[in-house]
């Protein structure tokens, strides 16, 4: 059984910031499940609203299926309760449907529903996608708009409408005026999660379309210097936020679009510069070179 009802999760998550852990691996890229325990543990111990377990900097796009349930088992297990763990759902409709049901039966809280894989769909398709996955599950859902499946704002007002445990809109586009639409007519009904990446980077702007919360990735290694960052924000206090941006945001993001999908590697490179390796990415992202490594381990001790 969970612990939140669909509302209750939806309630829960905009309270606060929210956590996107990494996977840990082994040098031969098995899953390292005693790391990924002992790193969550670190970070379930910080204020946070939620942990999402096998999510994008979690390397869930490289894990089996049999892989994402040891993820969720284990986060489940480890967080024991003290925050709500929600699973990824990926792939076509019916590896969506099936790891809806791997994830409530493996204890977890709600469902984060990726994009389905590689086709492209109109949106009659794309509310027909995540209204089978919500048919699915008991548990409540927050859907991922971004890539193949950007939704609109007629969409998501049918999906509201339809499926009474969607209870999250994911936005990975950042089209304010799509963003604007979207509340508009849904307005408070959905929990708003940023999710560009390296989402402190729009968090003050999106503040203002009623995302109050976002899934951020340098959580994972520098989890205090993030919860300040997030308390700046909520306070709208620009100055401070813009000095955050200024002195480790931007620098961080020089070397993050250095090659694509370094949004995942440069954080277990951030953990490897703070003494909690996680070792290393599976193909086809590629680590840090170690001159990269030695920069971004500068810009954190200037933080630290």
């Amino acid at each position: 059984m969970p612990n939140y009802s669909p509302q209750e999760l939806a309630d829960q998550l905009k309270s606060g910031l929210l956590s996107f852990p990494v996977t840990h691996f082994t040098q031969e890229l098995e899953f390292d499940e005693a790391g990924y325990r002992d790193h969550l543990s670190w970070l379930s111990a910080f204020p946070v609203a939620g942990l999402f377990a096998a999510g994008g900097t979690g390397e869930g796009f490289s894990l089996t299926a049999a892989e994402i349930d040891q993820v969720v088992r284990a986060a489940v297990s480890e967080v024991n309760g003290k925050l709500p763990v929600v699973a990824p759902a990926t792939g076509g409709t019916a590896s969506a449907v099936a790891q809806a049901r791997a994830a409530e039966a493996a204890g977890a809280d709600g469902l984060l529903l990726m994009p389905p894989y590689l086709t492209e769909a109109g949106q009659a398709g794309l509310v027909e996608h995540v209204s089978a996955v919500c048919r699915a599950t008991g548990l409540g859902v927050i859907v991922y708009s971004r890539a193949n499946a950007v939704l609109n704002d007629r969409s998501v007002e049918a999906l509201a409408e339809r499926n009474p445990n969607l209870v999250g809109f994911k936005d990975g586009v950042g089209n304010i005026e799509n963003l604007t639409r979207i509340y508009a007519t849904v307005g408070d009904r959905l929990a708003y999660i940023g999710g560009l990446p390296t989402a402190e980077t729009f968090a003050l702007p999106l503040l203002q379309l009623g995302m109050s919360t976002y899934s951020s990735a340098i959580f994972n290694f520098v989890p205090q210097y993030a919860l300040d960052f997030y308390a700046d924000v909520r306070a709208q206090d620009r100055d401070a936020v813009y000095r955050r941006i200024k002195e480790f945001v931007l620098p961080y993001l020089d070397i993050r679009d250095r090659q694509k999908g370094y949004a995942v590697s440069i954080i277990k490179a951030g953990l490897a510069a703070v003494g909690r390796p996680a070792g290393p990415v599976r193909p086809p992202l590629q680590n840090l070179t170690d001159g990269e490594a030695a920069e971004l381990a500068a810009l954190i001790n200037k933080i630290s």
